[in-house]
């Protein structure tokens, strides 16, 4: 993982600063004996970043799918007590540990996968295509009525909720139905001749998170 960091280390500017330039945080710092510490984000693409690279594209993103799966594996919430407001999310790597923010979910998926059997889709994620990927369950898709994005079930430990990349929404928008009429969140979703009854389970953890969200900052 350093050496991929080292890489883009041009692109990056000496830390995150705050009041009087005082420094949050600086990449690489280590607060004990051994123990370093480097800080990310994940744009609503599901694109990874070092947190401090001066441009965010998807030149400076890590694609490296080997790094992605197991840096995203490892992703939970953060409760380390250290950065939690700033940094929700934590992916430790033995004594290297890795703070993340993001633009809306850590977890962004991207692409439909073929399943191991006929009939079953995977969602994958973040660019590790099928190295990070979930069962792809329609009817749990959630439109969410407060920002109109797509989301999914995602990894638990992660917080349970992906974003549907807005690309990949798109292509699935023609699927829904809305028995509510206009304005109103959609009911049902079209998939391989079936009928889906949206559950819309994902909206109260949805709803807990943007609180939960919304009080730290």
């Amino acid at each position: 993982m350093g050496l991929l960091r080292r890489g883009l280390s041009f692109l990056v500017r000496p830390g995150i600063l705050r009041g009087a330039q005082q420094p949050l945080y600086r990449q690489g710092q280590s607060p004990s004996p051994r123990t370093r510490e480097y800080f990310y984000y994940v744009d609503h693409q599901g694109q990874l970043f070092l947190d401090d690279a001066k441009v965010k594209n998807f030149i400076t993103c890590f694609k490296d799918k080997q790094f992605l799966a197991f840096f995203f594996k490892q992703l939970a919430v953060n409760r380390s007590g250290r950065y939690e407001d700033s940094f929700p999310y934590l992916s430790p790597c033995g004594r290297e540990h890795n703070y993340v923010r993001c633009d809306d979910r850590p977890v962004v998926f991207t692409h439909l996968l073929p399943g191991a059997s006929a009939g079953q889709e995977l969602l994958s994620y973040c660019g590790g295509a099928e190295r990070l990927a979930v069962p792809f369950q329609p009817e749990k898709l959630l439109m969410s009525p407060e920002n109109g994005r797509l989301y999914h079930p995602g990894p638990e430990k992660a917080g349970g909720v992906g974003l549907v990349k807005s690309s990949l929404a798109f292509e699935l928008s023609p699927c829904f139905q809305y028995d509510r009429g206009p304005g109103q969140p959609p009911t049902h979703f079209h998939w391989q001749n079936t009928r889906h009854a949206l559950t819309n389970e994902l909206l109260p953890l949805l709803r807990g998170q943007v609180q939960e969200e919304g009080a730290r900052g």
